[in-house]
């Protein structure tokens, strides 16, 4: 394991995704200013496709390092109308944490969702916290997620009217979100939860609907997916050879099959690998694999693109970029997105390093509800301050079981 140094201390019944909103509601203001010390934001018109943010800017290109046909000229342009949202509020880091400064460790807080038509867009939870560390060598990354039940201490948001309480950390996003804080008030309520919980600031942040990852996953082809632990899907069943919604598959009144991914690695569609990435029940330890079946999935996708040549070719990275369009909104604390995508060129999905909290399996405390183990904490205070390497060499069992 490398040890990184830093000059900065700190049809709808074949397809059920279709019935998944891929399309990101309406956050209403572009900006404001942090607080803290925090950088400035100007206003930017959102055009429509200003929404493509990111498959290559939040996930890929941070965990490719492939430089766009090696031009930051070229990425400049082919990101440039990217309107950027304030995902973080108060969490961003300060002027005296590197504010805008690039040229340390980059911190980044990714949230993912799983938004419905049928939901209320002020009424969904992150179900995936994962928090994406770059040491200032920006040669390498790591992925930590964050328990969605862990028991959390969330501040009153003012935005959204909520008065503050103790919840599960993934209820951080809907008391954002809701009264009209959308998903920007979700993500900047969670930030600042993450930031009171771990001291952990943050350059960026992405909101990433999974649902919306299939057409991105459809336009790489396939995914390598190695099953660690054969599981039957909870969500899905086969109705003459085809997936379906349990529900849709029920109403055809025809015979069903389960839908089970055994052991072994294989090439996955978009369609199989987020049904799998979403599976808890029926594994060992629930939740925390499934932390690291998404790891394994983003790290997967990160590959795929750098294999198949997606982000040297102008025009396949043009159909990733529509593809990954409505899945994403960015935040990249008011950095372009070109400088970002451009300073992270280093990191090599190879490189991508995926941890696990609380050891990889249910951390009890006085209530027994979940919590964050005295190691989990230690190694955020090493995300904190630059010294993850050390702490991951000094502490082999954080490492994912995953390939």
């Amino acid at each position: 394991m490398p040890v990184e140094t830093s000059p900065r201390p700190t049809s709808l019944d074949s397809d059920p995704y279709a019935r998944a909103s891929t399309t990101i509601p309406s956050q209403g203001g572009r900006g404001g200013q942090r607080t803290g010390g925090g950088r400035k934001r100007t206003k930017r018109k959102d055009p429509l496709w200003a929404r493509l943010t990111v498959i290559f800017g939040a996930v890929l290109m941070m965990t490719s390092g492939v430089a766009i046909v090696g031009s930051k000229a070229l990425i400049s342009q082919a990101t440039g109308n990217i309107a950027q949202k304030n995902l973080l509020g108060g969490a961003g880091k300060t002027d005296a944490e590197g504010g805008a400064d690039l040229d340390g460790p980059i911190d980044m807080l990714l949230l993912g969702v799983d938004a419905r038509e049928r939901w209320a867009a002020d009424d969904v939870r992150a179900d995936s916290i994962i928090v994406l560390h770059i040491p200032a060598s920006h040669d390498q990354a790591y992925l930590i997620s964050i328990p969605r039940d862990t028991e959390a201490q969330i501040p009153a948001f003012k935005k959204s009217g909520y008065q503050g309480g103790t919840d599960k950390i993934n209820g951080a996003f809907q008391a954002g979100a809701r009264n009209g804080g959308g998903w920007e008030g979700g993500a900047q309520l969670m930030a600042q939860t993450i930031k009171n919980m771990t001291g952990v600031s943050f350059d960026g942040a992405a909101i990433i609907n999974f649902g919306g990852f299939k057409n991105v996953i459809d336009t790489l082809g396939t995914v390598r997916i190695c099953v660690s632990h054969e599981v039957k899907s909870h969500h899905m069943m086969l109705v003459d050879g085809k997936q379906m919604w349990n529900a849709d598959a029920k109403k055809t009144g025809r015979p069903t099959t389960p839908v089970v991914y055994k052991k072994g690695c294989r090439e996955m569609s978009g369609l199989q690998a987020l049904d799998y990435s979403r599976q808890r029940y029926g594994l060992p330890n629930s939740d925390y694999d499934r932390q690291q079946n998404q790891q394994q999935l983003i790290k997967a996708m990160a590959r795929k693109a750098t294999e198949n040549g997606m982000l040297t070719n102008p025009v396949k990275l043009n159909q990733l970029i529509k593809a990954a369009g409505k899945a994403f909104i960015l935040d990249t604390g008011g950095v372009p997105v070109a400088d970002f995508v451009f300073t992270l060129r280093g990191v090599t999905a190879n490189e991508l390093t995926m941890l696990r909290t609380n050891g990889g399996t249910f951390n009890g405390n006085a209530n027994k509800r979940e919590a964050l183990s005295a190691q989990t904490l230690e190694m955020f205070q090493a995300v904190k301050n630059d010294k993850l390497g050390e702490f991951v060499y000094a502490n082999p069992n954080v490492l994912s079981t995953r390939k």
